[in-house]
């Protein structure tokens, strides 16, 4: 067996484990209102580095893991990790949807950066709770304003589905990693995402692998659990997962076929599982959860560099896969629409509750009538509204894609500045109470008529349960360097 886990090159100057080291198990530890000891949890930290597990995993609400990182970070600074490389610290910003100014983009950084004690944060994940309010692509411009201010060395997402993170791509942010659930009960990520991440030089973290504990011999032939068995939030979650994969007997014929291949290669289940996922070819590393203090998992860890998956072990593992369901949607859609896979279950109140991108005003006068601004300065010149409602009745003016630094999104690539677009009728929607569900009609206007497939795909994606009248037009020109133009009409409730 390999001594140390082989290493993965994310990017010329970032080499990472193929093991990552996840700390979202601190926030679980913690949520008692207790903290972990920062000086033992720290040290346990520095064991994983020693052993070659050097690269850490956090976010900015994973309870105290920053600080117990940046504690590690400062005792390898002061000579506790000598002769060896200094460990990498992987973070997320997970903000609150709304205006993403230079001031707050920085102050989400700067916090980080000073819980974790460096100049330069190695990987800065960002996190999007809803593309309904399409600020995200502001936030990731001035994430890359701080990247090359030298702030951030490279920058990543984590859960953003495949459209979304081409507008990023297609728009010239440089990204290097979408971090997303990928494991043998959850496969979306396999097909089209893994496709568009390597033909765009952009690989996979993926946790979830282990399903938080659930992928494990402890688990095999057990009784499904009962209500109050499983207590952890981790388990908790994916135990969510297992339901709408086909349920517990789904996951035991999983673990059984697991059990053979694991006895076989004299390894764990858990090692198996874990194989499986970094032999895809988008995968640069496996994110395996770590509850400091309470269990050691370096040496099982290094078990999957031990053997490889022959002809007969895929052809079983593909059997045990045929008997579950696929999980619904594109990755990250867990946190964005139902079935909330998640800790917390269902998201809908806390996503209703998250500040909208525009607000509407009645309108003066006129009872029953209210409209959207955007803020456009063109706008009141041109005597338009971004949306107008009357009575049950949403009308959404032509929409391009333009971001919050009124540039042109995504220039020359018509698939996501129509992803864009629909984010942004969205959010004129979004401030009336309605949804693209109520979208009954939508009219887009091309440039060039053999846009018409990436279009419609993308319109497809977002409307293909809805499926509204729409009509698809080529025009001579837009205004400005836009491919694409679309207005929307929908019918809701009156109030």
């Amino acid at each position: 067996m390999t001594s140390v886990p082989p290493r993965f090159r994310l990017a010329a100057d970032l080499e990472i484990s193929r093991i990552v080291t996840g700390l979202w198990q601190v926030a679980d530890m913690e949520r008692d209102g207790r903290e972990l000891d920062r000086e033992a949890a720290s040290t346990a930290l520095l064991d994983y580095a020693r052993a070659g597990f050097d690269t850490f995993d956090m976010a900015d609400h994973y309870g105290s893991a920053e600080l117990i990182a940046g504690r590690m970070l400062g005792r390898v600074a002061a000579g506790e990790h000598a002769g060896a490389a200094r460990p990498i610290a992987f973070t997320k910003w997970c903000p609150t949807p709304g205006p993403m100014t230079a001031e707050v983009v920085r102050e989400g950084v700067e916090r980080s950066r000073r819980r974790l004690g460096v100049e330069t944060i190695d990987l800065l994940q960002f996190h999007w709770w809803s593309f309904e309010h399409p600020a995200y692509l502001d936030a990731m411009n001035r994430l890359d304003d701080l990247r090359r201010d030298g702030l951030i060395r490279h920058l990543g997402v984590t859960n953003f589905d495949t459209a979304h993170l081409n507008v990023l791509v297609k728009h010239g942010v440089p990204i290097v990693s979408n971090q997303v659930s990928f494991s043998l009960l959850d496969r979306r990520a396999a097909g089209e995402m893994s496709a568009f991440c390597l033909a765009n030089g952009v690989r996979l973290l993926a946790y979830g692998t282990l399903a938080g504990g659930l992928m494990s011999e402890r688990w095999l032939g057990r009784p499904e659990p009962g209500e109050g068995e499983i207590a952890d939030w981790s388990k908790m979650k994916y135990r969510r997962f297992v339901e709408a994969a086909g349920g517990w007997d789904a996951l035991q014929a999983i673990l059984a076929a697991l059990d053979q291949i694991a006895k076989k290669h004299h390894v764990a289940i858990a090692n198996v599982a874990t194989r499986w996922a970094l032999d895809h070819p988008a995968v640069a590393a496996a994110i395996v959860g770590a509850r400091l203090g309470e269990n050691d998992h370096r040496e099982s860890n290094l078990a999957p560099f031990s053997f490889t998956l022959d002809v007969e072990d895929r052809a079983a593992i593909a059997a045990a896969l045929a008997q579950t369901k696929t999980i619904p949607g594109d990755c990250g859609d867990e946190y964005r629409q139902p079935p909330f896979l998640t800790a917390s279950g269902d998201l809908s109140h806390h996503l209703g509750a998250m500040p909208r991108a525009y607000v509407a005003a009645d309108f003066e006068g006129r009872p029953g009538r209210s409209r959207v601004s955007s803020g456009s300065a063109f706008e009141p010149i041109a005597g338009y509204s971004r949306a107008f409602r009357v009575g049950d009745r949403i009308l959404v003016s032509g929409t391009t894609a333009t971001n919050g630094a009124d540039e042109v999104v995504c220039p020359g690539d018509p698939a996501g500045q129509t992803t864009f677009i629909l984010d942004k009728i969205a959010a004129s929607l979004a401030a009336f109470g309605a949804r693209l569900d109520d979208v009954v009609r939508t009219r887009i206007y091309l440039v060039n008529a053999d846009d018409w497939e990436p279009v419609s795909r993308a319109h497809g994606r977002r409307f293909g349960e809805v499926r509204p009248a729409n009509t698809l037009l080529q025009v001579g020109r837009l205004i400005g360097d836009y491919l694409v133009e679309i207005e929307a009409e929908a019918v809701v409730e009156s109030h």
